[in-house]
C-alpha cells in the first residue's frame, strides 16, 4: 500500500475530503519527524513506537579500495510495533500476496 491508496481508503471509510485526509497524513508525518530530530520519542498506544537508536561507531570496509574506514556514531529512527498490533498482525494474516503460487 503507497501513501495514495492510503489517503484513498482513510477519505472513502471517513468521508473525509482526499486533500484533508492528505493534509493530515502529512502533518502527522512531519511532526513524528520533527520530534525524532529534537530527540524525542513518539509514543502511539495500540499502534507502536518511533524511537531513535544510537548506533556506536565501529570499523567498516570500502569495499572498491579495500581500505578500512571508522563509521562514527550515529543516531537513527526505528519503530517497535505495540504488542496489541503484533498480535492483531499475527492472528489475522494468512498469507502474503508473494506466498501466492509458491510451492
Amino acid at each position: 500500500m503507497r501513501k495514495a491508496d492510503l489517503v484513498n481508503a482513510i477519505s472513502e471509510k471517513t468521508g473525509v475530503p482526499k486533500v484533508d485526509v492528505l493534509v493530515s497524513l502529512e502533518a502527522l508525518f512531519k511532526e513524528i519527524k520533527s520530534s525524532l530530530e529534537g530527540g524525542e520519542n513518539v509514543y502511539i498506544r495500540g499502534f507502536g513506537s518511533f524511537v531513535i537508536k544510537k548506533r556506536a561507531k565501529k570499523v567498516g570496509r570500502h569495499i572498491k579500495k579495500g581500505a578500512s574506514i571508522e563509521i562514527p556514531e550515529h543516531y537513527i529512527p526505528s519503530f517497535k510495533p505495540a504488542k496489541v498490533f503484533v498480535e492483531h498482525v499475527k492472528s489475522n494474516v494468512t498469507s502474503l500476496p508473494s506466498d501466492e503460487g509458491e510451492d
